[in-house]
């Protein structure tokens, strides 16, 4: 039996005879493609995190974002991805409406933090590959600074719902929740045009004036350079396949509140969101030589395999002169 669940817009996760958006077994499969992504999210991101505090060589100014990313991704599969495996395994959400407050806050903070960082790195690499501002090296401060920002602008845009503009709601099949698209209050509308303006399409178009300028620099440069461009364009690119349904889902309810969209169409979107915290950590490990070269003999408890032959060809690229842009 489906249990009462009491909040505000949970009604509309049941049928017209209250019965649940989803039979039992697809409640169970769902739990169960969540858990295919936030198990190995886990452990990539936690692995990213930790050889970067084992390894010094990985503590590099330029690196710093790459770890914010996957701290973000973590808290993002920590929070939403653990959540949603059990709730959807248990068919409706358990946590109340403070936990529903709680669980769209903490998602929400890490995943534009996640969707800020990627804006950090694709600025990072335009200034320092392009140099708009001279020969100014990047150094700690800068990086300090660039990743205070990502949490500071998350921070600044996913408190007002705890204070009355906006509010955080149940999503999809009623097994989540997130800022709330369905409400009609001109309050909350405003909130969410506010939030998808300045924390989705700012952050997308200073990607694509960084990459674009990064991009037309790399057809002059050394082959070596496009490693770089074949990494950062890969992230922005799963990263955008991933949010870029949720967006347009949020902004068309948003302006057309009175469309009916089934909340398993909802739930599509959401997940593929989530999913978006495994593919960055695997972009880092298999793109990113000097990740690698540490991060997969982590995770193969000590093994070097195939690793080992890289080493040589690894100090080759990050000893020239192009060191500080890190490229892989």
């Amino acid at each position: 039996m489906q249990p009462s669940v009491s909040l505000p817009n949970a009604s509309y996760y049941l049928g017209p005879e209250r019965e649940p958006p989803l039979s039992r077994a697809g409640f169970i499969t769902l739990s169960v493609i969540m858990a295919i992504f936030t198990g190995p999210a886990i452990v990539l991101n936690a692995t990213v995190i930790i050889v970067s505090l084992m390894h010094k060589q990985l503590r590099q100014p330029l690196n710093y974002a790459l770890v914010n990313m996957a701290v973000a991704d973590l808290g993002t599969a920590m929070t939403g991805g653990v959540l949603s495996v059990i709730n959807n395994a248990q068919g409706y959400f358990s946590l109340g409406r403070t936990g529903c407050v709680m669980e769209g806050f903490a998602v929400s903070l890490f995943g534009i933090t996640s969707l800020c960082t990627v804006a950090l790195i694709a600025v990072e690499r335009m200034f320092v590959v392009c140099k708009p501002l001279g020969p100014v090296s990047f150094d700690l401060k800068h990086a300090a600074g660039g990743v205070a920002l990502s949490w500071l602008w998350s921070l600044i845009w996913n408190l007002p719902p705890l204070f009355g503009w906006g509010r955080y709601e149940l999503e999809g099949v009623g097994t989540s929740c997130a800022p709330d698209w369905h409400n009609r209050d001109p309050k909350n509308v405003s909130y969410i045009l506010s939030y998808f303006a300045l924390c989705f399409a700012v952050p997308f178009l200073i990607i694509l004036a960084s990459y674009a300028k990064l991009l037309v620099s790399f057809c002059l440069r050394h082959k070596m350079m496009m490693t770089v461009a074949r990494m950062v364009v890969l992230m922005v690119l799963t990263f955008l396949i991933s949010w870029m349904p949720y967006a347009s889902l949020a902004l068309l309810v948003v302006y057309n509140p009175d469309v009916e969209i089934h909340p398993l169409v909802g739930t599509v979107p959401v997940y593929l969101a989530k999913s978006s915290t495994v593919y960055n950590p695997i972009i880092y490990i298999y793109l990113n030589k000097q990740f690698r070269r540490y991060a997969v003999p982590f995770l193969l408890c000590g093994r070097q395999t195939w690793v080992e032959e890289e080493v040589s060809e690894t100090q080759t690229t990050i000893e020239p002169a192009t060191n500080k842009v890190s490229p892989s």
